[in-house]
């Protein structure tokens, strides 16, 4: 798909919509459009969003298990010096954040940003390459960015906010939890128990709410930013193109950290006991 085969309006919709599939009026199909993809329901499922999830988070168990693998006590390969690299980071960052104790909390702070930074890092590849393929292939859409999917970033929030909730009534059982929202902030007095009860659900929903909008945002601005250099002159892509792709691998890093370290946090919040 070129920028002279569709205008510019059409070329950034075109970018910017997915493969959408399911089951409409037609029985089982992809959507051309995002009008048609709205009718196919709410079990439509964007399936270049879930393939590269997969395909990403595949490729980082195999890799990791791998120089797991074939790690040594002697000078280590590159492979492994930067696998352990990783380790220590995300070790560091636990240790720095979570208070209690808990097994589940380093490998789920490791898979999230290894996770996350592999799927922010499709974003660096050329804009029309993968759409090109896609179109190759007889697919009209394809994004190839998982995290500029809001239903992604939401899925892996509320896959943290479930386990917030785990861990909350496992720690502090169903009465202090519920406690918890009742009695804070403004204390025991009966009459502002409602309002307490507002403020902490508030506070509560906004979490995963948080977690999801924030790095579908910024992702999907990054990716926006792409869509426009490409829409410019050759000769002016290259030239903003590159300094922009390196601006967004801090970005690209900077959001798998914060998603990784708030999801630390809110597990550590859910572990403390309020008196």
């Amino acid at each position: 798909m070129t920028t002279e085969a569709l205008t510019s309006t059409e070329y950034i919709k075109h970018h910017l919509q997915n493969l959408t599939c399911g089951i409409g009026d037609g029985g089982f199909h992809c959507a051309h459009t995002p009008e048609e993809a709205q009718g196919l329901g709410f079990w439509a499922l964007n399936v270049d969003t879930i393939g590269v999830s997969l395909v990403l988070g595949a490729l980082f168990l195999f890799l990791f298990h791998r120089v797991a693998r074939k790690a040594t006590a002697g000078v280590p390969s590159g492979a492994q010096n930067f696998v352990e690299w990783v380790v220590e980071f995300i070790d560091g960052s636990v240790r720095g954040s979570f208070a209690a104790r808990n097994d589940l909390v380093a490998p789920l702070a490791m898979t999230i940003f290894v996770w996350i930074f592999l799927m922010n890092g499709m974003d660096l590849i050329p804009i029309d390459w993968i759409p090109s393929v896609a179109q190759w292939m007889n697919l009209n859409h394809f994004k190839a960015v998982p995290t500029t999917d809001v239903n992604a970033t939401i899925g892996m929030a509320l896959g943290v906010f479930i386990l917030v909730l785990f861990y909350s009534f496992k720690i502090k059982g169903a009465g202090g939890f519920f406690g918890e929202l009742t009695l804070q902030p403004f204390g025991k007095f009966i009459l502002l128990r409602p309002v307490n009860l507002i403020l902490e659900l508030i506070n509560l929903i906004t979490k995963p709410v948080s977690l999801a909008l924030r790095l579908f945002g910024n992702m999907y601005a990054g990716e926006m930013v792409f869509i426009l250099i490409a829409l410019l002159p050759f000769y002016l892509q290259w030239v903003l193109s590159l300094p922009w792709a390196i601006f967004h691998i801090l970005i690209i890093t900077l959001q798998a950290f914060i998603f990784m370290t708030l999801t630390i946090v809110y597990l550590d919040m859910a572990h403390q006991e309020h008196h």
